[in-house]
């Protein structure tokens, strides 16, 4: 037997009934959640951190949000306000591109981001907003419906393991360094052997796009499949 499941945060009412009149907005608590993670990192964030930057209570904020995992889904759909949705080119591929574009500026922002993306996707109103966008950019593609949403999804998996990538590729560069200063030392011969024998290997202009653009093709079909 399964247990009972509350409803997703945004089915549930802005703060619990009964008490005090309300003195906090789910908006405010969840812009204070951002800033913290944005600062120290997603483990920062717990209830009574955020009740401190605002200055109250944190049983004060299970009025409003019932678990961490509310907030972080409320954390997670904000960052989409982020998001400037222009009206489709007619050419979905690349609009679809230019809107990972700003995804990928948008979890750079937020580095907590691409790791909430990929393990705990959620869709309240600000995300269901982005979904809508994509699809009016997919309206006129042949695609089934259950491929478009397919191709959401994909677009957001992929930009956050993108963006996770850039960062891990940050970290081993700067231990990279010290590598090559070790081998520079004298002292370790193995691994000035091994450093002199990989060389650079030049990478492509934008591997992003051209990622992003296979990905999507092997969803939706190239351009030219439609044609």
């Amino acid at each position: 037997m399964t247990g009972h499941q509350e409803p997703v945060i945004w089915l549930r009412r802005e703060r619990a009934a009964g008490g005090r009149p309300a003195e906090r907005s789910r908006a405010e608590i969840t812009a204070a959640a951002v800033r913290l993670a944005d600062q120290e990192g997603l483990e920062a964030v717990s209830m009574r951190r955020v009740a401190g930057l605002l200055g109250t209570g944190a049983a004060s904020l299970y009025r409003y949000v019932a678990t961490r995992d509310d907030l972080l889904d409320l954390m997670i759909d904000s960052t989409a306000t982020e998001y400037q949705l222009v009206a489709p080119s007619g050419d979905w591929q690349t609009d679809l591109l230019a809107l990972a574009r700003q995804a990928r500026d948008i979890m750079r922002r937020h580095r907590w981001l691409p790791a909430l993306v990929i393990g705990r996707p959620a869709l309240g109103p600000h995300g269901t907003d982005l979904l809508e966008h994509v699809l009016e950019i997919l309206d006129d593609h042949p695609a089934e419906p259950a491929r478009k949403l397919e191709a959401f999804a994909l677009l957001s998996g992929v930009t956050a393991l993108f963006v996770q990538s850039e960062t891990a590729a940050t970290s081993a560069a700067r231990h990279s360094a010290y590598l090559r200063h070790a081998a520079a030392s004298g002292h370790h011969p193995h691994i000035a052997a091994l450093v002199a024998a990989t060389p650079s290997k030049p990478q492509p202009s934008e591997p992003f796009a051209t990622v992003l653009a296979g990905a999507l093709a092997g969803v939706l079909g190239s351009p030219t499949d439609h044609v």
